[in-house]
């Protein structure tokens, strides 16, 4: 079976039902396991099967009911989508013009000089081309949707405005017909076209707003690198950076940005990788360190080997993971979608029992108030503003957060971050940097020579891989000397290493390793219980049998570690640590970060327990892990959160991955998600609330009471601005700050 997952522009959509249609008529396809529409970005993600539904398929499904599915491939070209988007805003705005051009005219008529000669005439000849014409798409949709036996926003458009035009036209061609029935034959062309160019100037002003909401995928789609410099045939050639592979060598030059993932294999320089980690610092780099495509090459030269091309660059993963994200649907949208899903057909039940009741019990010209508010009611309401505000409060909030280095995967992750009251956080690589450091050399005895014993030491540190081996390595890496031959190596698990250099045979190892080879270190075991104390590790030295020094080694806590535990703390979360190191070492790490509460010497299954234990107390956790070696962690947490590290950023493990190893991150991540929530939430309440309130007035609700009727022009302003409100609300989460 081949599944294939991808995303389409889709061309058309207008409202939340819109949308609806374009999902439903996708998920009825055999073959199709998915299909979630992102009203806000016009895209629709597909999840199919290949060998029983093609792309041709599926565009011909969608275009069948009005809309129009884009199946070429793109590859994300930022100046390709900007050159789209303003084609459509230009057509959208020409649209606009010439609808109020021939609007304006209708209205002064209407209003102000209603007794000219051939008044109704003159109007009926300027409305034909602002319906046929410039608002020909609501009319065009809403055959489709008829046709498939649906209905959206399109069909209150054309049914209000085509009512009015129909009605008037009637009253125009043939006036005779209502007088001789002691009826005044009004005619609504002015309320039908200014309704038109209301709501295409509404509809501009929204996609205006909207494009900007997807401001954060332009900009990282606009990180990418056009061309690469590589060596080939030891001679130096640019091309494209879709003709890169993985083993080429690429020139790194000052200035320039790195076109893709790999690795630095000869030169340094400083690196800005604030574009994908959100840190404005430069990053020193040197040979075999990662270096991340599309940050920028500061001041050095480099030659680098590729290692991640395409589609598996951390640049193409992020731009991948925000746009499923941004496309995702949060719990609290499903009433909306409930809502939106039976909303125009109760519309148009209401609109018509308004107009029954008008026509029945209402005053004298009867016909006119039934018609009036027939046509006010499927005007004035509004399913957009219902469908607009998840998406493009996703849209921004996600967005924010990936140009914070902060990537979250999906809208249900908002939710459930908002219920969180513990932290549980993994010690290494996470509070600590991962990475022993020395911190420094004691020395048993003194009439030793000192640099050539630590010469040595490097030598045959240089031939182990244990990590406390590879710190000093770093710690000694100075003094290399590559003439000296290491015989006799050894390593011996869980102790260390022996060796021999110019017949002086070497012990390096822990205090186990003393013991077992006789070695005298009764004497000096008051360094290690001094060392021990303070969550160090020892690394004792011997030399023909005779101890002469030791190396205190310890896990640093990463700077902005204590910082990042205070503001958890401050938002009145517990923040819990979990840890496969010695009690000492935990005690130790966890008074200095300011955590009450930790446990030590813990297996990843107890990992996974802890967790476990805290959600049977009722207890919302978060655990943060490097996302590999904690994912079963990861996993059963209530909001999973993966420390990324260079290239290797396990995004499919957690709900949240921070692209920089930073745990202050954590609290911007809750704070973005917490904002983006209450930001969902305002936009569904009021456009609850508009609707709520609006239909009643428009079915004249208020006239027994002080005489108000609604005017249909005025209903059009006000439902194509409700949208527009929406998408306005959702933009102040751009000055948010986390």
């Amino acid at each position: 079976m081949s599944i294939k997952k991808e995303t389409y522009q889709v061309e058309g959509m207008s409202c939340a039902n819109c949308a609806q249609s374009v999902e439903s008529i996708l998920s009825a396809l055999e073959g199709v396991d998915t299909a979630n529409v992102n009203f806000a970005a016009s895209t629709v993600f597909v999840e199919f099967n290949e060998q029983k539904v093609t792309p041709e398929d599926l565009e011909k499904a969608v275009e069948s009911i009005g809309y129009k599915l884009i199946i070429e491939e793109s590859k994300n070209n930022i100046e390709e989508i900007e050159a789209k988007e303003k084609k459509n805003l230009d057509s959208s705005r020409k649209k606009v013009f010439f609808s109020f051009l021939f609007a304006i005219p209708v209205f002064l008529i209407a209003m102000f000089f209603p007794d000219i000669p051939y008044a109704n005439w003159i109007m009926f000849a300027f409305a034909v081309p602002v319906l046929s014409w410039f608002g020909r798409e609501f009319f065009v949709i809403a055959y489709k949707q008829a046709k498939n036996k649906s209905v959206n926003m399109d069909t209150l458009v054309a049914l209000s405005t085509g009512a009015a035009f129909l009605y008037s036209a009637f009253n125009t061609i043939f006036p005779d017909f209502l007088l001789s029935k002691g009826i005044q034959p009004h005619v609504y062309f002015e309320a039908a076209v200014i309704i038109i160019a209301l709501i295409l100037l509404g509809r501009y002003f929204e996609e205006k707003a909207k494009s900007r909401t997807s401001d954060s995928i332009k900009k990282l789609m606009g990180l990418k690198v056009k061309t690469a410099r590589v060596i080939r045939n030891h001679k130096e050639e640019e091309i494209s950076i879709d003709d890169v592979q993985i083993g080429d060598r690429i020139v790194i030059r000052p200035g320039e940005k790195i076109p893709v993932d790999g690795k630095v294999i000869q030169g340094s320089s400083f690196i800005d990788e604030s574009m994908i980690t959100g840190e404005s610092i430069p990053v020193e780099k040197t040979e075999n360190d990662l270096v991340i495509g599309a940050t920028i090459n500061k001041s050095g030269s480099f030659d680098m080997v590729a290692q991640k091309v395409g589609k598996d660059t951390v640049l193409s993963q992020i731009i991948e993971l925000v746009k499923n994200a941004q496309g995702s649907k949060a719990p609290v949208q499903k009433l909306a979608d409930k809502i939106a899903s039976i909303f125009v057909p109760v519309v148009i039940g209401i609109a018509i029992l308004s107009a029954i009741v008008w026509y029945l019990f209402g005053p004298d010209p009867k016909i006119t108030y039934a018609f009036v508010t027939l046509v006010t009611v499927l005007i004035i309401a509004c399913p957009c503003a219902l469908g607009l505000a998840t998406p493009t409060a996703l849209m921004v909030g996600i967005g924010k957060g990936a140009e914070n280095g902060i990537l979250i995967k999906n809208a249900e992750t908002l939710e459930n971050a908002k219920q969180v009251d513990v932290v549980v956080v993994d010690k290494t690589g996470t509070i600590t940097k991962g990475q022993p450091e020395v911190n420094e050399v004691v020395w048993l005895k003194s009439d030793v020579k000192r640099d050539q014993i630590l010469e040595d030491v490097l030598a045959i540190e240089r031939k182990s891989e244990h990590p406390l081996a590879a710190s000093i390595v770093r710690y000694l890496n100075h003094l290399s000397n590559s003439s000296l031959t290491v015989v006799k190596f050894n390593s011996q698990t869980g102790l260390g290493v022996s060796a021999t250099i110019h017949e002086n045979d070497y012990l390096i190892g822990n205090y186990q390793l003393m013991k077992e080879n006789q070695i005298d270190i009764i004497e000096e075991h008051r360094y290690f219980d001094q060392f021990g104390d303070f969550a160090q590790t020892m690394v004792f030295i011997a030399k023909n049998k005779e101890l002469i020094a030791l190396f205190a080694i310890s896990d640093q806590i990463k700077e902005s570690s204590v910082r990042a535990i205070k503001k958890l703390q401050k938002m009145n979360l517990e923040v819990h640590m979990i840890t496969g190191d010695n009690k000492n070492t935990a005690q130790d790490i966890a008074t200095k970060t300011g955590i009450d509460q930790f446990r030590a010497e813990v297996l990843p299954e107890d990992k996974l327990n802890y967790i476990s234990n805290l959600q049977s107390k009722g207890y919302k956790v978060a655990m943060v892990g490097d996302g590999i070696n904690d994912s079963p962690a990861l996993t059963k947490a209530d909001i999973g959160i993966a420390i990324g590290h260079g290239t290797d950023i396990a995004m499919e493990s957690a709900d949240i991955t921070l692209v920089k190893g930073d745990l202050e991150k954590i609290a911007a991540a809750l704070t973005l998600s917490n904002a983006t929530l209450r930001t969902i939430k305002e936009n569904l309440f009021w456009a609850f609330i508009y609707n709520i309130i609006a239909i009643p007035i428009a079915a004249g609700i208020l006239y027994p009471v002080n005489g108000f009727m609604l005017n249909p022009m005025i209903a059009g302003g006000a439902m194509a601005f409700s949208s527009v409100s929406v998408v306005l609300n959702s933009l102040r989460l751009k000055r948010k700050t986390i």
